[in-house]
């Protein structure tokens, strides 16, 4: 994940925010031994107990003496979200995180998080192409394409001519196939012009 500095406005940081995050994807060696509970108090300073509590609300609580290389994906995207959970943050910020999963897994992993943030109270970030669950568990939605298209609900999103000519409209926008073909202009002074793209890529989220 790159960090790119802002080139206007101002940010303004809570004192006292506590942000947890979990990556696309994690590189670990094989040579390096390391369970997951050892994965764990590395990363906070918390105790067994608590531990113990949030391995249990992401149902991980057996995996706890398992080498992390030994993990399956799902099991290692479940885990990523336990780390991030651990110091009960105020803003969760989830990279791609279900790459990788199948549909039970998707599935799943998509009701741990909402589950924490329940429980938890926090605020969620997510980028994700997933658009079926973008549009339907989401408050607000900011949809990129090399810059910002159009925000706002998913309702008035999914109603916007720049995210109809991104991702189609024969599911009304709620489950769509990704384009990455971008060539509209934002001009309020004329109308929007789109070019529909020759080849569609990536692959229709069900």
């Amino acid at each position: 994940m790159a960090f790119i500095d802002a080139s206007s406005g101002t940010l303004t940081r809570v004192a006292g925010l506590r942000v947890g995050y979990v990556s696309q994807k994690l590189e670990l060696t094989k040579i390096l031994p390391l369970t997951v509970r050892r994965f764990f108090e590395i990363a906070h300073r918390v105790s067994n107990e608590h531990i113990q509590t949030i391995c249990l609300k992401i149902s991980i609580e057996h995996l706890l003496d398992k080498q992390i290389v030994e993990l399956s994906g799902g099991q290692l995207q479940r885990v990523l979200l336990a780390r991030a959970a651990l110091n009960s943050p105020h803003l969760l910020i989830l990279d791609e995180p279900t790459q990788g999963l199948d549909q039970q897994g998707l599935a799943d992993f998509y009701c741990q998080i909402e589950d924490l943030r329940n429980d938890m109270g926090c605020a969620v970030l997510m980028v994700s192409h997933e658009l079926h669950v973008v549009m339907s568990a989401s408050d607000r939605v900011i949809c990129l394409s090399g810059h910002v298209c159009c925000e706002g609900a998913p309702d008035v999103v999914s109603s916007k001519p720049e995210y109809r000519a991104l991702f189609g409209t024969g599911t009304q926008g709620t489950l769509a196939l990704y384009r990455d073909v971008h060539d509209h202009k934002h001009d309020h002074d004329q109308e929007h012009e789109h070019k529909s793209a020759d080849q569609q890529s990536g692959h229709e989220h069900q």
